[in-house]
């Protein structure tokens, strides 16, 4: 059975070449969520940049998957990762499926130490997919920017 949780993790040029190379995971999709309309004409409106994440629960469970992506974001800075700055870089992960939030917060909350972990993880409420320039940006582009180092994006692949 495919379950589906969306990574907000900066710019998701890299978050989706990074996820996608995981076990587990059986498709990626660049897109938007949880903003405050139904379009991505003019200003984000809220939205965060994210990938949406289909992934097998028998592969990979959402502690594997939420070790993964804290490899490649800074779960203390908000509003920022690497050189990209505002809301809609912030990290964070959302869900339609309850115990997937829960599993999120209870990670989080293991990890925290020294500083507040400021990763939102909410219900997902809404959900835009990116145009085409923006599916799997680095495969075709792989010079183009992204925050988390090249090594990483290769590391599972």
């Amino acid at each position: 059975m495919v379950e589906t949780i969306y990574f907000a993790g900066g710019c998701l040029w890299g978050v989706q070449a990074f996820i996608k190379t995981l076990k587990g995971v059986i498709n990626t999709q660049a897109g938007r969520a949880n903003g405050h309309s139904n379009t991505l004409e003019g200003e984000y409106d809220g939205y965060a940049e994210c990938v949406k994440t289909e992934f097998d629960p028998d592969i990979v469970t959402i502690s594997q998957l939420m070790d993964y992506f804290f490899e490649i974001i800074d779960p203390y800075s908000m509003n920022k990762q690497g050189n990209d700055v505002g809301k809609k870089y912030r990290t964070g992960v959302y869900s339609k499926v309850p115990q997937h939030l829960e599993d999120a917060k209870n990670y989080i909350t293991e990890r925290a130490d020294r500083e507040k972990i400021v990763v939102e993880v909410m219900p997902l409420t809404n959900y835009i997919k990116s145009a085409g320039e923006h599916q799997d940006r680095l495969d075709r582009c792989p010079n183009d920017y992204c925050h988390i180092p090249k090594e990483l994006l290769h590391k599972y692949s």
